[in-house]
């Protein structure tokens, strides 16, 4: 049985919370920057951050006006509050599930779904939330670690994944088996950390 549901999720990152930064920003922090910029959304725009954690895309996102922050984590949405009061940029924060969003259909312009993919119980119950909560025409833009289209783990892989998903995130996931599950089309594609082991990529939901 996995271990990988939301209530270990929100206990982990809640045991996390006090060196979360210092991972989560240091390392990643010029690809969540090129992600947004990728984005290229308008100030005005309805922006969904769906896992946002403690809020540490919130830098790259001044000048907007219209944010939603969710995360299965109150710890973390607390701390996403402090920092965009710090940052003073107004954002909705609330401690939601990523696979059972509330919110009404075609509700935002963009989503962005950094280092989350890979860490929610459900990706598809997730991509599929995504989609219909976005417009038609929306963005979604996605930061993950991935395996290539068409690429099965080792076996050493899936035995190494096993602990890997249970205490950080899954190493395991394709981006195209995920999306397939949805009519949102990929855009871009491109590598990022760790020698393209991340990626970036861009989604769009048909007109």
């Amino acid at each position: 049985m996995s271990l990988n549901t939301n209530t270990w999720n929100r206990l982990r990152y809640t045991l996390y919370l006090p060196v979360y930064d210092l991972i989560a920003d240091r390392v990643f922090r010029k690809h969540r920057k090129r992600s947004v910029e990728l984005l290229q959304a308008n100030p005005s725009d309805a922006i969904l951050l769906l896992g946002a954690g403690t809020g540490l895309d919130l830098p790259y996102l001044q000048g907007y006006t219209r944010l939603t922050a969710i995360d299965i984590t109150p710890g973390m949405i607390t701390k996403l509050q402090q920092r965009a009061e710090r940052l003073g940029i107004p954002v909705d924060a609330r401690v939601m599930n990523g696979q059972q969003l509330i919110f009404t259909d075609n509700s935002f312009d963009a989503v962005i779904l950094h280092l989350i993919i890979a860490v929610i119980p459900d990706p598809v119950a997730c991509i599929r939330e995504v989609e219909r909560v976005l417009r038609p025409g929306g963005t979604v833009m996605v930061f993950d670690k991935f395996l290539p289209d068409g690429q099965r783990p080792s076996q050493l892989r899936r035995l190494f994944n096993q602990v890997a998903s249970t205490l950080f995130s899954d190493i395991n996931r394709s981006i195209g088996d995920i999306v397939s599950h949805t009519t949102l089309q990929v855009e871009l594609n491109e590598p990022a950390a760790l020698g393209g082991t991340f990626r970036i990529v861009r989604l769009r939901k048909p007109l």
